[in-house]
Protein backbone atom coordinates (compact mmCIF):
# COMPACT_ATOMS: atom_id res chain seq x y z
CA UNK A 1 0.00 0.00 0.00
CA UNK A 2 1.63 3.58 -1.12
CA UNK A 3 1.30 6.12 1.49
CA UNK A 4 0.54 9.71 -0.20
CA UNK A 5 2.42 12.66 0.69
CA UNK A 6 -0.14 15.11 -0.07
CA UNK A 7 0.07 17.06 2.68
CA UNK A 8 3.46 18.36 1.69
CA UNK A 9 2.75 18.10 -1.85
CA UNK A 10 0.08 20.67 -0.89
CA UNK A 11 1.93 22.91 1.23
CA UNK A 12 4.76 22.96 -1.64
CA UNK A 13 1.86 23.54 -4.36
CA UNK A 14 0.22 26.54 -2.16
CA UNK A 15 3.68 28.39 -1.77
CA UNK A 16 4.46 27.93 -5.81
CA UNK A 17 0.69 29.56 -6.25
CA UNK A 18 1.71 32.38 -3.81
CA UNK A 19 5.13 32.60 -5.73
CA UNK A 20 3.18 33.05 -8.76
CA UNK A 21 0.46 35.47 -7.16
CA UNK A 22 3.50 37.68 -5.73
CA UNK A 23 5.00 37.52 -9.15
CA UNK A 24 2.36 39.38 -10.40
CA UNK A 25 2.60 42.16 -8.90
CA UNK A 26 6.44 42.44 -10.03
CA UNK A 27 5.13 42.15 -13.17
CA UNK A 28 2.51 44.68 -13.21
CA UNK A 29 4.02 47.58 -11.20
CA UNK A 30 8.16 46.96 -10.42
CA UNK A 31 8.91 45.85 -14.09
CA UNK A 32 7.76 48.93 -15.77
CA UNK A 33 8.77 51.32 -13.16
CA UNK A 34 12.55 49.33 -13.28
CA UNK A 35 12.43 49.71 -16.96
CA UNK A 36 11.89 53.83 -16.80
CA UNK A 37 13.91 54.27 -14.18
CA UNK A 38 16.50 52.86 -16.50
CA UNK A 39 15.97 54.59 -19.24
CA UNK A 40 14.50 52.07 -21.33
CA UNK A 41 11.09 53.54 -22.09
CA UNK A 42 10.89 52.11 -25.54
CA UNK A 43 11.85 48.92 -23.94
CA UNK A 44 8.68 49.46 -22.04
CA UNK A 45 6.62 50.57 -24.87
CA UNK A 46 7.60 48.02 -26.40
CA UNK A 47 6.76 45.00 -24.22
CA UNK A 48 2.83 47.13 -23.64
CA UNK A 49 2.61 46.48 -27.55
CA UNK A 50 3.48 42.95 -27.05
CA UNK A 51 1.80 42.05 -24.04
CA UNK A 52 -1.30 44.35 -23.59
CA UNK A 53 -2.61 42.97 -20.57
CA UNK A 54 0.25 44.03 -18.48
CA UNK A 55 -2.09 47.52 -18.51
CA UNK A 56 -4.79 46.39 -17.74
CA UNK A 57 -3.21 44.29 -14.17
CA UNK A 58 -1.92 48.33 -13.89
CA UNK A 59 -4.52 49.60 -13.61
CA UNK A 60 -6.34 47.27 -10.93
CA UNK A 61 -3.55 46.98 -8.89
CA UNK A 62 -4.42 47.21 -5.66
CA UNK A 63 -6.77 44.09 -6.65
CA UNK A 64 -4.16 42.40 -7.84
CA UNK A 65 -1.63 43.56 -4.84
CA UNK A 66 -4.64 42.39 -2.28
CA UNK A 67 -5.21 38.96 -3.76
CA UNK A 68 -1.44 38.19 -3.67
CA UNK A 69 -0.89 39.55 0.00
CA UNK A 70 -4.56 36.80 0.90
CA UNK A 71 -3.17 34.01 -0.81
CA UNK A 72 0.60 34.53 1.06
CA UNK A 73 -1.12 35.67 4.15
CA UNK A 74 -3.33 32.56 3.87
CA UNK A 75 -0.20 30.00 2.62
CA UNK A 76 1.86 31.07 5.87
CA UNK A 77 -1.17 30.53 8.31
CA UNK A 78 -1.74 26.98 6.49
CA UNK A 79 2.02 26.36 6.85
CA UNK A 80 2.15 27.45 10.26
CA UNK A 81 -0.77 25.15 10.99
CA UNK A 82 1.16 21.68 9.61
CA UNK A 83 4.70 23.19 10.34
CA UNK A 84 5.08 20.38 13.34
CA UNK A 85 2.79 18.02 11.03
CA UNK A 86 4.67 14.79 10.72
CA UNK A 87 5.43 12.87 7.78
CA UNK A 88 3.28 10.40 7.06
CA UNK A 89 4.06 6.92 9.13
CA UNK A 90 5.59 3.77 7.05
CA UNK A 91 7.44 5.67 4.97
CA UNK A 92 10.73 4.63 3.14
CA UNK A 93 13.46 6.42 4.76
CA UNK A 94 14.09 8.30 1.04
CA UNK A 95 10.38 9.19 1.04
CA UNK A 96 10.65 10.48 4.99
CA UNK A 97 13.81 12.67 3.63
CA UNK A 98 11.68 13.82 0.24
CA UNK A 99 8.96 14.93 2.62
CA UNK A 100 11.52 16.59 4.98
CA UNK A 101 13.07 18.24 2.06
CA UNK A 102 9.84 19.33 0.55
CA UNK A 103 8.23 21.07 4.01
CA UNK A 104 12.07 23.16 3.90
CA UNK A 105 11.50 23.91 0.03
CA UNK A 106 7.56 25.35 0.89
CA UNK A 107 9.04 27.71 3.62
CA UNK A 108 11.70 28.83 1.19
CA UNK A 109 9.49 29.66 -1.63
CA UNK A 110 7.07 31.38 0.92
CA UNK A 111 9.50 34.07 1.74
CA UNK A 112 10.68 34.31 -1.20
CA UNK A 113 7.07 34.88 -2.43
CA UNK A 114 6.79 37.66 0.72
CA UNK A 115 10.02 39.01 -0.26
CA UNK A 116 8.64 39.69 -4.41
CA UNK A 117 5.54 41.16 -3.04
CA UNK A 118 7.18 43.15 -0.63
CA UNK A 119 9.54 44.87 -3.79
CA UNK A 120 6.37 45.48 -5.74
CA UNK A 121 4.58 46.93 -2.93
CA UNK A 122 7.62 49.18 -2.70
CA UNK A 123 7.41 50.24 -6.72
CA UNK A 124 3.48 50.61 -6.90
CA UNK A 125 2.79 52.78 -4.28
CA UNK A 126 5.60 53.60 -1.80
CA UNK A 127 7.94 54.91 -4.50
CA UNK A 128 5.74 56.86 -6.24
CA UNK A 129 4.19 58.45 -3.23
CA UNK A 130 7.88 59.38 -2.36
CA UNK A 131 9.07 60.95 -5.69
CA UNK A 132 5.31 63.34 -5.31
Amino acid sequence: MKISLSNTNSSYWSSLLSLLTSSSTLICCALPALLVALGAGAVLSSLITAVPQLVILSEYKEWVFSFAAVMLVSNGLWQWRHRNAPCPVGLSAAESLACARTRQWSWRIYWFSVVVLLIGVWFAFIQPWLSA
